[in-house]
């Protein structure tokens, strides 16, 4: 007998809507109740137009979409279900309040506004801690679509509403921390190319077309395709995404280019991934426009419709292939549907549904299934056993399943009291499960309570802490040692200065430069002692002084060079030209070369100054308890104008010697300026990459390394040598060893320039 009542119900409904007209199927989406479930459909398609809009006023559809209809029904069949039953939430009620999507954002956006008013009121509460809020609904099924579901789900999940789709499947949405309160009953995207993938291989089919719907569903999964389908050596010969709205001027124009681009490639099968509306659009212009016969693999967004049933002449166009998740039917369904259809061309009972829909405020927002109330049975019986209600089932239940009876969340099929308890101070309330008054009690996190102070807070802390500060102190170990590198330093510029100065007179050091020498040192003292600087409790006047010592310093024993590098160049590069320049880098004149140099580096430091200088920065990011004094560089350009001249010298020296060659058993007064500069430039590109990625102490632990090294290259590339013939080879100290380039004692030049023509 119960076999035979479907087809009873479907003569009676014929019967019913001849006669009375219009029926009250539209009232029967929104109830009362403990706990309230709000529902997204589609329950039309196709918008009117939304350029003729100029009224922010409620947007309608103008075709009923059958599909919709049918997984409203299944979610008031599912919650029927729950309240009849004395095992699932005794005792407690669920209501629902269903509203039409029309796949549309803009209209799935004024119900889901509307799910987030605080109960019993039309507004929605702007507060700091929505942890006692309470809004109008517990949970949301729906909706269908992943664009949809991409725009209700960041405004449920600020709110940490529940939120269950039945039909989303973008990949996107798996990412927990943008949709933390998101859950679906249906596989994502990735599975569903896994197992296009796996059949393409299956049967060798590698070289193929592939066309997405121009939405999240199709641009997501044809993406992830892509990617796959490379890995698995399938050639894509065509890739391209048809409209989603078919009332476009160009969609017809989209679909029959598309069309030809697949005619075009040759290929046997065609991948689509598309919603219903975009893929039956498809598949009828490629009939019309006689597509050869190919291979159609379809998805579930598609295959579970009436396109590939009820398209005219579809074997045309060859065969089609889908997929679909493995889900069974919902016992009951067709039997309630079928009841329900009886139920509301009944006067009283249509008459009671009124009453209860309006005590749901009915007057806030209309979007139900207006067109509903002229849909008989005979309409939708031949979609309720290929519509796919499972999910929607699934979904209603795993709301209810996570719902607290009586003060108690049912877990792993376990009893637990997790509700009404109150955090301690130091803690606050994670929202855990589907309900608001379930959460668990969380330590607050580290410098919770950070202020702009600086005061800091440990975990699970109710008050604030005063910071310490933090720089590098003359105590600490890597402090000493630094100081101790210092003195070693400092020691060594002395008795090479002393030694220089004892053998003033020998030709070794005349030809090195003579007294330029000893200025040369001096600076290199002063250089090694500016370290000094770097250690302490660094203030605003010390941040200013340090580049520019570190760059006068240097600038004075490089000026030092200069002279000697022009001289050598002169002499072995341009020999014609040396006796009418050689007396403007020798003697007396050298000197004010060097002048020059020092007087041009002290401009500099004035307009590094003036562009902006070092300044004091106190650091509360970079350690949890503690404030890093640390000098920050204000301007790159000033730092890179006031340490660029030195670089320029340097640079410079070393083009006037690196090609120098000296005769056999001569002294190559050139090669010591060569890697002088060579070790600096190898320095400072070590020190420019370190120190502009720094912020701790260890930024003046970078520079003190630097100059220390800088100062220690320096004299053991150009100066310990020539210690070392000075101490242990005096015999090598002569006029014949200690000769310039071209042959010529630099000591005696100058008695030299009258002899060249």
């Amino acid at each position: 007998m119960l076999g035979e009542l479907p087809g009873l119900w479907l003569c009676v409904s014929f019967g019913c809507a001849a006669s009375r007209g219009p029926s009250c199927l539209s009232a029967q989406f929104r109830r009362p109740g403990d706990f309230i479930l709000g529902g997204l459909f589609p329950f039309g398609k196709d918008m009117v137009n939304l350029t003729a809009r100029s009224e922010p006023t409620l947007l309608r559809c103008e075709r009923l979409f059958m599909d919709g209809l049918i997984w409203a029904l299944g979610m008031r069949f599912a919650i029927d279900q729950i309240n009849n039953s004395s095992s699932l939430l005794p005792g407690i009620r669920l209501g629902y309040d269903m509203y039409d999507t029309c796949f549309e954002p803009l209209v799935a956006l004024q119900p889901s506004l509307l799910f987030l008013t605080r109960n019993g009121t039309t507004g929605i509460g702007i507060l700091c801690n929505y942890t006692e809020y309470q809004p109008r609904i517990t949970a949301i099924i729906g909706p269908h679509k992943s664009d949809l579901c991409l725009l209700t789900a960041k405004l449920f999940s600020s709110f940490l509403i529940p939120q269950v789709s039945y039909g989303a499947s973008s990949e996107t949405l798996s990412n927990t921390e943008l949709y933390p309160s998101f859950y679906r009953t249906v596989p994502s995207d990735k599975n569903l190319v896994e197992a296009v993938v796996m059949l393409l291989n299956q049967f060798g089919w590698n070289w193929i077309a592939t066309v997405g719907s121009d939405d999240e569903y199709g641009r997501g999964a044809q993406a992830l395709f892509l990617s796959m389908a490379g890995n698995n050596n399938i050639c894509i010969a065509f890739e391209g995404f048809i409209p989603t709205d078919l009332a476009e001027p160009n969609a017809r124009k989209q679909l029959e280019d598309t069309v030809k681009l697949i005619n075009s490639t040759k290929v046997n099968v065609v991948v689509l991934f598309a919603y219903s509306l975009p893929a039956q659009a498809l598949l009828e212009h490629s009939i019309r426009m006689g597509l050869g016969k190919k291979v159609w693999i379809g998805t579930e967004a598609w295959m579970l419709s009436d396109v590939a049933a009820y398209t005219p002449n579809i074997q045309s166009i060859g065969t089609v292939l889908g997929f679909v998740s493995r889900t069974g039917t919902v016992p009951g369904f067709q039997e309630y549907v079928a009841e329900l259809f009886s139920s509301v061309e009944q006067e009283k009972f249509c008459q009671q549904s009124r009453e209860l829909s309006r005590l749901m405020n009915t007057e806030v927002l209309d979007t139900h299934c207006q067109q509903c109330d002229h849909v008989t049975l005979g309409d939708i019986w031949p979609l309720l056993r290929v519509t796919m209600v499972q999910p929607v089932h699934m979904a209603v239940y795993s709301v209810a399943h996570a719902l607290p009876p009586k003060g108690q969340l049912i877990v792993a099929d376990k009893k637990v009291t997790m509700c009404f308890r109150r955090c301690q101070p130091g803690q606050f309330r994670r929202i855990k499960g589907f309900n608001l008054c379930c959460y668990d009690c969380t330590d607050c996190s580290e410098n919770t309570f950070w202020s702009s102070t600086g005061e800091w807070a440990p975990a699970r802390s109710t008050q604030c802490h005063e910071r310490t500060e933090r720089f590098l102190f003359w105590d600490e170990p890597v402090a000493v040692a630094l100081m101790t590198l210092m003195a070693l330093t400092a020691a060594l510029s002395c008795l090479t200065a002393l030694l220089f100065l004892k053998h003033l007179q020998t030709p070794l050091v005349q030809v090195a430069g003579g007294g330029r020498n000893l200025f040369a040192l001096l600076w290199l003292l002063l250089q090694s002692l500016s370290c000094c600087l770097y250690v302490g409790r660094p203030s605003a006047g010390l941040c200013v002084v340090q580049q520019l010592s570190y760059a006068l310093c240097l600038n004075g024993c490089f000026s030092t060079f200069v002279p000697k590098a022009l001289e050598i160049s002169l002499l072995t590069e341009f020999p014609r030209c040396a006796p009418r320049l050689l007396r403007w880098v020798t003697h007396g004149r050298a000197w004010l070369l060097v002048a020059a140099s020092l007087l041009t580096q002290a401009l500099l430091c004035f307009c590094h100054l003036h562009l902006g200088p070092d300044y004091l920065v106190a650091d509360y990011k970079s350690l949890p308890s503690e404030v890093v004094l640390v000098c920050g560089t204000q301007s790159w350009a000033a730092f890179a104008l006031l340490h660029g001249y030195n670089s320029c010298l340097a640079f410079v020296c070393f083009l006037c010697t690196f090609m120098v060659q000296t005769p056999a058993k001569r002294y190559n007064v050139a090669r010591g300026i060569t890697f002088a500069t060579l070790i600096y430039f190898i320095i400072w590109i070590f020190f420019v990459v370190v120190f502009a990625t720094l912020r701790t102490v260890l930024r003046a632990v970078t520079q003190i390394c630097t100059i220390q090294a800088t100062t220690l290259g320096i004299l053991a590339s150009y100066f310990v040598p020539k210690c070392y013939i000075m101490v242990f080879r005096p015999d090598l100290n002569t006029g014949d060893y200690c000769q310039n380039p071209n042959g010529s004692q630099g000591w005696d030049l100058g008695n030299l320039l009258p002899l060249f023509p």
